[in-house]
């Protein structure tokens, strides 16, 4: 029963309809995978890495008998754990490179009715084809500002009114400082983090402006993709100037509910950088249940650090003098938006 196999340009359109299955090991998965794919991986992590020595130290031969030794016995289990995700006949099905392994359970899935097709390049074709995708002429727009300035707020509030935007922080599960990990779920691996930025991307217009948080080039333990990055250095930058007292007060608002001893470790972890005394002072604060005053130590860091980052954007930053309680501030930032020139953008 011959197997069929797409391109990836089909293979992103077909998606939509249809489940996606990755067949690789849980660990290749859990580096990085296409976002909405299941895994039915037809071996274990330990599995993968006997077939493979086969190969290595013997031959492809003995490599694909251990293999249909290992599967053998679960290929009843394979077609349970489709019937769980598959709602229809259609199916789309990758491995790595597009070989053995997806078109073996495509094979299997067939066989059992489905009409499955397999990712021509595997999985390592998505990647190149979303790398290449980060080299797109994207017109962003930074919004920057110091810590607390309510920048988070003000994407979800752009969003709500059709403005293209891609919220990094949402995407790495990190909300950029020491303490932002503090209250979010685990983060992805960069690998799967740029996966998440592509199909972001991939629904966005690049020709019209889209705008994104300032962020330096790595949020917790990510990193963003230099040609992102790049790109956002060079782009025109809108800067919220909003008051010391009030970004304390939103962060105190953020913050002091979580545990004390997650805002100590936070801070231990940037002693070296905010220095020693001040370092000690912060914590001594937070364990009084200070944090009003905790957190005014820790921004006269995080202020330097900002305004240093500004030196290194390509175009002077347009700034707007606002408020996290002024209701305007939406239209303060629309009208920057106008005002910025066709000659604004980068040269390609």
């Amino acid at each position: 029963m011959e197997v069929s196999s797409i391109h990836i340009n089909s293979f992103l359109t077909s998606r939509e309809s249809c489940p996606v299955v990755d067949v690789r090991t849980p660990d290749e998965f859990n580096r990085g995978h296409i976002p909405g794919a299941v895994n039915i991986p037809l071996f274990t992590n330990e599995e993968r890495e006997q077939v493979g020595t086969k190969y290595v130290r013997e031959s492809r031969y003995k490599a694909l008998l251990a293999g249909l030794d290992l599967a053998g016995p679960k290929l009843t289990s394979y077609l349970h754990q489709l019937k769980k995700v598959a709602s229809g006949k259609n199916i789309l099905v990758y491995c790595w490179r597009g070989g053995l392994r997806s078109s073996s359970m495509a094979w299997l899935f067939n066989l059992a009715g489905y009409n499955s097709k397999t990712l021509a390049g595997g999985y390592k074709s998505y990647r190149r084809f979303a790398q290449q995708f980060f080299t797109n002429p994207y017109r962003f727009i930074v919004l920057g500002g110091m810590t607390g300035s309510g920048k988070t707020e003000l994407l979800n509030r752009l969003k709500t009114i059709n403005e293209q935007v891609i919220d990094l922080e949402a995407l790495a599960n990190h909300k950029g400082s020491a303490f932002g990990w503090i209250g979010q779920p685990p983060q992805p691996t960069t690998e799967q983090f740029e996966n998440l930025l592509f199909e972001q991307l991939l629904k966005l217009d690049p020709l019209k402006p889209i705008w994104i948080e300032d962020e330096s080039s790595s949020i917790g333990t990510i990193f963003i993709p230099p040609t992102i990055y790049s790109r956002m250095v060079k782009c025109p930058t809108i800067v919220v100037d909003v008051a010391k007292e009030e970004r304390v007060a939103r962060l105190v608002e953020d913050y002091a509910r979580f545990s004390a001893d997650d805002l100590v470790l936070s801070v231990t972890r940037m002693t070296k950088r905010m220095g020693g005394d001040r370092a000690k002072q912060c914590i001594d604060y937070i364990r009084a249940g200070n944090f009003k005053e905790a957190i005014d130590i820790a921004l006269s860091y995080y202020d330097k650090t900002y305004n240093y980052g500004l030196m290194s954007k390509t175009a002077k930053p347009i700034t707007i003098k606002t408020s996290t309680k002024t209701e305007n501030s939406l239209s303060l930032l629309l009208a920057a938006k106008n005002s910025i020139g066709e000659l604004s953008w980068p040269k390609d």
